[in-house]
């Protein structure tokens, strides 16, 4: 327990230094591929279904990754497992694999769908950290599982959607309705606005579904249901799944409807994002590969959220009109302070069975 608690304290004292790292340093202007002269790689990633460059939860994690390399001279490179979005555990042992025996000190695994793959090769290279970013704890001292308290910034948006204005909401999530993170981020949505409902006095239309994101890929299915949404009256639709955000804005886009991003803030990808549900994979990346090279190493897990300073709200970007940045900042505070209850469950499928809710209807799209 007080190795993670020195971890927690590690990353929390972080956030505010690799931050300003971030702002001084656009990670899209550093390269994503380099030759090694001889042919290894210090720093490895090894990513997600989906594509590199998905605007969110690879992308995020890679940013983290190569902005430590790239700023300390190291070198690096990201592995993409054989099948894309049908890879097997043996396609992604076989990423983590070449990744090793290519001399990485450190192997930065993104997604919870690694974890059979990486607990093999965690064995088999004992003398390689892994970093396993929307993960756990395996009980290998070279595994560092890191996650994140998605309920909390989704309970944020949803909180901010419901005071801002918005009564029809929707929300479209990646991974089937079987990956942790997104189920989190979508119960936390629900519940946020339930209790601004609650507070306005009003009654609030959620569509909810895990319809066509099961590989977290844009697709024309997706970009008709959520058009749909926006033509029968849904005002904001939360996008919560990798690169689904391009079918997701894409509708909005064509009828005049809002988006909430994911994972980083999205507004800069498009000017239908008036909000993003954060959470510091960026930050949290680049401070777990820096304890491989300063020494400071610790296997485990941590769970990242408010306190940490690991989720929340982009106040600097979002195009939020009503909900000012004082009333986020108080309830952000009273998150922290335990003062504001979240049930941080995963929950599948059908979130009616969490029910019932005050001033809340969800429409369960299947």
């Amino acid at each position: 327990m007080k190795k993670f608690l020195a971890l927690f304290l590690a990353l929390a004292l972080c956030m505010g230094a690799v931050s300003a790292i971030a702002e001084a340093v656009n990670p899209a202007d550093i390269e994503d591929t380099i030759t090694s002269p001889d042919g290894t790689y210090a720093v490895a990633f090894v990513t997600d279904v989906g594509q590199l460059k998905d605007k969110s939860f690879n992308e995020g994690t890679w940013n983290g990754a190569k902005l430590y390399a790239a700023e300390k001279g190291l070198t690096y490179k990201y592995y993409q497992p054989a099948n894309g979005d049908k890879a097997t555990d043996d396609d992604r042992f076989d990423a983590m694999k070449a990744a090793a025996e290519a001399g990485a000190k450190v192997i930065v695994a993104a997604g919870f769908m690694q974890g059979t793959a990486l607990e093999k090769a965690a064995k088999a290279y004992p003398d390689v950290k892994f970093v396993f970013i929307d993960g756990w704890s395996l009980g290998l001292d070279n595994v560092v599982g890191v996650a994140f308290k998605e309920e909390q910034c989704g309970y944020f948006a949803g909180y901010a959607a419901v005071k801002e204005g918005f009564t029809k909401l929707g929300f479209a999530g990646g991974g089937g309705g079987t990956n942790p993170a997104c189920m989190r981020y979508g119960y936390g949505f629900i519940q946020g606005a339930n209790k601004a409902a609650a507070e306005l006095g009003r009654q609030v239309d959620i569509k909810f579904t895990w319809a066509y994101g099961a590989s977290f890929s844009p697709s024309a299915e997706l970009q008709t249901l959520i058009s749909g949404w926006y033509e029968t009256g849904t005002e904001v639709v939360f996008s919560c799944g990798g690169s689904i955000f391009d079918s997701i804005t894409a509708a909005a886009s064509a009828n005049d409807g809002a988006v909430i991003g994911v994972d980083v803030d999205q507004s800069f990808q498009s000017d239908t994002v008036v909000t993003s549900a954060l959470k510091g994979i960026t930050e949290g990346t680049y401070q777990m590969v820096a304890t491989v090279f300063d020494g400071t190493w610790q296997g485990g897990a941590v769970s990242l959220g408010v306190n940490e300073n690991a989720v929340g709200l982009p106040v600097d970007t979002w195009s939020l009109e009503n909900y000012h940045v004082d009333e986020y900042e108080a309830l952000k505070a009273a998150v922290a302070a335990g003062e504001v209850a979240i049930d941080d469950a995963a929950a599948e499928g059908d979130p009616n069975a969490k029910g019932p809710w005050s001033n809340v209807t969800v429409d369960y799209v299947e």
